[in-house]
């Protein structure tokens, strides 16, 4: 194996991923073909973010037109339900960014773009994207010392070089007393990621949403890991799997940025997982069963072992928070 097959995991990451042959630019299914995301679990998902939009849309005066923008949007699952679950003010204007190419028979109203719009007024929505943007990882040698993580294709790893100095002063604030043998995942370019997403707004929400932990509860061997065709899989760096890992979401977030859990997002938004009073099986036996499928679909979203929780940020600008992710008074 000749020296230039190493490199460090971030960018070994982003080719694997994003390259020209890469995980999420083959043709397919896309990410619902390897994972379930929340987007793919049930249509309440996507009716919760169209409650989030019209709540969105009241406060910024209900504009004629509102934007909608989801990044990272697989093949256009959650604006395709979004565009027919919408009922609030104004025309929604949808934006996917997404590097695969555009689906066909997508819904021609869907601007599909690699780049983030700019003058977004509205809701930009990012559900598990974070965790698809690639970091570094860093070991702590015997003495303390961190040093970067190289990887070949083969998924083999060794030792590199000591952090730079900017990326030992986000290890020192973020990820702090790696004891020998522990893993950092540096996470300062889903920082930059997030604020160049939440930049591209003038008014509105900025939501993203993803597995997450904070300075508290960092875990000491990080979370990095693959996915294929619904099976976690080792993490190998050839572009045949999925390379996630879980967001520093508090680094991530700005002045007045809110942390919440997911299961707390969705009640707020109208999720949930009650059952139907059985009145309803005998009143109507058609609507108790659609009934009972609703609640089995909330639970799973709600589950607090599973998709409830996942941890969504939320940063307004020049805008107040939603009432449904303000913090209670």
């Amino acid at each position: 194996m000749t020296g230039d097959q190493w490199q460090r995991w971030g960018a070994a990451a982003h080719r694997a991923l994003y390259g020209p042959d890469g995980f999420y630019r083959r043709p397919g299914p896309g990410p619902a073909g390897h994972f379930r995301t929340s987007v793919h679990a049930s249509p309440l998902f996507a009716r919760a973010v169209a409650a989030l939009l019209r709540q969105v849309a009241e406060g910024l005066g209900s504009p004629a037109s509102i934007d909608l923008v989801d990044v990272g949007a697989g093949r256009g699952e959650l604006l395709t339900a979004v565009l027919e679950l919408y009922e609030g003010p104004g025309t929604v204007r949808p934006y996917a960014v997404e590097l695969a190419d555009r689906p066909p028979g997508l819904d021609p109203r869907i601007d599909w773009r690699a780049s983030l719009p700019a003058g977004v007024t509205g809701l930009l929505f990012a559900n598990e994207w974070l965790d698809n943007v690639p970091l570094d990882l860093a070991e702590a040698g015997g003495d303390g010392t961190l040093r970067y993580v190289e990887v070949a294709p083969d998924g083999r790893e060794r030792p590199g070089a000591a952090l730079t100095e900017a990326d030992a002063t986000w290890a020192a604030r973020w990820w702090p007393a790696a004891a020998p043998g522990e893993r950092v995942e540096l996470g300062a370019p889903r920082d930059a990621a997030w604020a160049a997403a939440r930049g591209a707004l003038d008014r509105g929400l900025a939501v993203a949403v993803d597995y997450a932990h904070t300075r508290a509860g960092r875990p000491p061997y990080g979370t990095l890991t693959g996915f294929r065709a619904g099976r976690e899989v080792a993490p190998v760096p050839d572009g045949g799997c999925d390379l996630t890992a879980h967001v520093a979401l508090d680094a991530c977030a700005g002045p007045g940025a809110r942390l919440l859990p997911q299961r707390e997002a969705l009640r707020a938004l109208g999720v949930s997982a009650a059952r139907p009073p059985l009145a309803l099986a005998s009143a109507d036996p058609a609507e108790y069963v659609r009934a009972l499928s609703r609640a089995s679909q909330a639970a799973e979203l709600l589950d607090p072992a599973g998709l409830g929780a996942f941890t969504w940020l939320a940063e307004a600008v020049s805008a107040p928070l939603p009432p449904a992710l303000a913090a209670p008074a």
